[in-house]
């Protein structure tokens, strides 16, 4: 059963600052994961699923903040790269010029309750009424093109919402036909999704198309606790001041990132290393070759973001875990779960 979805600010309601993502304490497998599809949008998303009140939702939302500005085409409802004219639009593709401006990377929410419509997008009634104008009205989709879509509880989200993420994550284009209209424009995002796994699992397929997944769990230790909750006593108490001392660590993350990006299309993936990451899947029995390619697009992003030359075994090592957990299949007479397999066949097949 869906839940209502509560989220989305009123109507003239101050927007509070959102919290440093350099700030949040812990989770640092979940930070790592988000800051590496930033380095590379090709790994595919990210998928978190974990308890309830680790900070999910904050993580992403104060790592939407920090993301470093890109340029697009003015004016335009897709945020289409200027200096990619080949992957715009179909206006930008013919328009004699294109004026440029820099703009935040977009991050939008996807509702659990949002119709179809407000995600693929629709016929712009009031033209279609006033003018009698058959105009195409951009949805969420369009929006969050060559940015990030979020979905909060993505468990409990509505099959035929899935099922068009699929095809639109599958195509990188959305294509609206309605009414008489026929319009297709560039879907191209990073897809995050995070819920409880208590309330539901994700269909397969929609499980495949993310990149990464990782666990999140609450703190096990007191100096956690303590630390997590001084943090965000001090941001409730003087966000201003709690933002201000966290300023100069979030643009240095940023200016990394920004490295990293630059830095990516340099790294070395030598021969060894990439046997080593077909023996591991094959060794784990994943299916087909999407685990092979992820692993492979995190590490270069990790060796990219650690300003490292080649890839090697420990970024390996280190990106097997999200980018294979979720891609394992199950067998009902072994206990442990799939961290704990990964993990063997990282010493066994690598020696690591």
């Amino acid at each position: 059963m869906t839940k209502p979805n509560n989220k989305e600010p009123a109507k003239g309601a101050v927007k509070r600052p959102v919290f440093p993502f350099s700030a949040i304490e812990g989770q640092q497998e979940l930070k790592t994961c988000l800051i590496l599809t930033a380095v590379d949008p090709l790994i595919g998303g990210l998928l978190a699923m974990g308890d309830r009140g680790t900070g999910k939702s904050t993580t992403v939302r104060a790592f939407a903040a920090l993301l470093p500005p890109i340029k697009a085409v003015k004016g335009c409802p897709y945020h289409c790269d200027p200096a990619l004219p080949e992957s715009a639009c179909d206006q930008c593709r013919i328009a004699n010029k294109l004026i440029a401006e820099t703009i935040q990377v977009p991050v939008v929410d996807l509702p659990l309750g949002a119709t179809e419509d407000r995600v693929a997008g629709a016929l712009d009634l009031e033209r279609a009424l006033s003018r009698g104008e058959k105009v195409f009205e951009p949805g969420l989709l369009a929006k969050a093109n060559r940015g990030y879509l979020y979905i909060d509880e993505v468990n409990l989200l509505e099959d035929h919402l899935v099922d068009l993420l699929l095809d639109v994550a599958a195509s990188g284009e959305n294509l609206f036909e309605r009414e008489g209209l026929s319009v297709r424009h560039p879907a191209r995002f990073v897809l995050i999704g995070s819920g409880n796994p208590e309330e539901g699992e994700l269909r397969p397929q929609l499980l495949d198309r993310f990149g990464l997944s990782v666990e999140v769990k609450t703190p096990q230790d007191v100096a956690s606790w303590v630390e997590i909750v001084k943090r965000r006593d001090a941001y409730e108490r003087d966000s201003a001041h709690f933002l201000e001392q966290w300023q100069d660590e979030e643009q240095k993350l940023r200016a990394r990132i920004e490295a990293g990006r630059k830095k990516l299309k340099d790294v070395v993936v030598p021969d060894a290393v990439q046997e080593a990451a077909a023996t591991l899947c094959i060794a784990l029995k994943t299916d087909g070759l999407r685990g092979q390619l992820t692993i492979i697009r995190a590490a270069r992003a990790l060796a990219a973001f650690e300003k490292q030359k080649a890839v090697t075994l420990s970024h390996i090592k280190r990106m097997a875990l999200p980018s294979l957990r979720h891609r394992l299949r199950r067998n009902p007479l072994e206990e442990a779960g799939s961290a704990a397999r990964i993990e063997r066949a990282i010493v066994d097949v690598l020696g690591l």
